[in-house]
């Protein structure tokens, strides 16, 4: 059955300038063609215990009759991809960080911090230098990596601080302000470069933005060229179905694909929490590694 393959979590690709609502609506509307068009199951038959009236000796007597009735209610419903909601509200819980590659360009400053946007003034930039550059991105991940432990809560004296940072699970325990978790720049050519951006609770905005607050650190000005995410949890850009794969065969593939990943990132934040508490916390949300029946 199409429609019990559908619970669970996929990604897909959004095209730069195209408005996500637009990109949900698509996936829903061809989930939508493509289940109507599929073969629609028989009802599977219900077993009920039917009263029934007979006139006795000792007057009106009430009987059970098994009679096979079908049950109408088992049909496909494009609500089941809506079951992996809650999955994905856990999985948001997690606060699993996300990686960006970000461009940026020095030399203009905007209002929005993006090269499309009105231009507020230029800036010269040669003085600028690859290490100075890393020497302001090291400032930046310094004071960051403080505001993580921050809003971790936990004490950095304990055996949980230790372990956590063992796994690379020091993370938000709750909803935070942006953090970046790791920065690097992975290419350099004036006026042009590159970072590579790991984060959490960050918009596309704020990461512009950290573009020109670096150009003002360099005594410059900078704006951001693009920005591009290229991992969101567990899924990296090989999990996005482009376009032509927002088709009800391909989203089932991909729902299955990723129910291990998911499941194993809901255990790993049941351990989180267990070692930041010091007691057992069950999983919250089991996956099941195959579609359900």
């Amino acid at each position: 059955m199409a429609a019990r393959s559908l619970r669970g979590i996929f990604a897909v690709y959004k095209p730069p300038a195209v408005n996500w609502r637009s990109v949900r609506l698509t996936v829903e509307t061809g989930l939508v063609h493509d289940l109507n068009a599929s073969e629609c199951p028989l009802p599977h038959d219900q077993i009920r215990f039917l009263p029934t009236t007979s006139q006795g000796i000792s007057g009106t007597e009430t009987n059970l009759t098994v009679a096979q009735l079908p049950a109408l209610a088992n049909h496909p419903r494009v609500l089941a991809v809506g079951s992996g909601n809650k999955q994905l509200s856990y999985l948001q819980d997690c606060h699993l960080t996300k990686e960006y590659t970000v461009h940026g360009s020095f030399g203009t400053a905007t209002e929005d911090f993006s090269d499309t946007g009105r231009l507020i003034e230029k800036t010269t930039y040669d003085h600028i230098t690859l290490d100075r550059l890393e020497r302001i991105i090291a400032v930046i991940q310094g004071s960051h990596q403080k505001a993580l432990i921050t809003y971790s809560g936990i004490d950095l004296k304990s055996q949980a601080a230790y372990e956590l940072a063992c796994r690379g699970m020091l993370r938000p325990l709750h909803k935070s302000p942006p953090i970046i978790t790791g920065i690097r720049c992975s290419q350099f050519s004036l006026p042009n470069f590159t970072l590579e951006v790991q984060c959490v609770h960050e918009t596309q905005q704020y990461l512009r933005k950290i573009i020109h607050e670096i150009g003002l650190e360099l005594k410059s000005s900078a704006v951001c060229t693009s920005v591009r995410r290229t991992r969101d949890g567990v899924f990296t850009l090989d999990d996005a179905l482009i376009r032509t794969d927002w088709k009800l065969q391909q989203i089932s593939s991909a729902v299955r694909r990723s129910q291990p990943r998911v499941a194993a990132a809901l255990r790993e934040d049941s351990w989180r929490h267990t070692a930041l508490s010091g007691m057992a916390v069950p999983e919250r949300c089991p996956v099941p590694t195959e579609a359900e029946p």
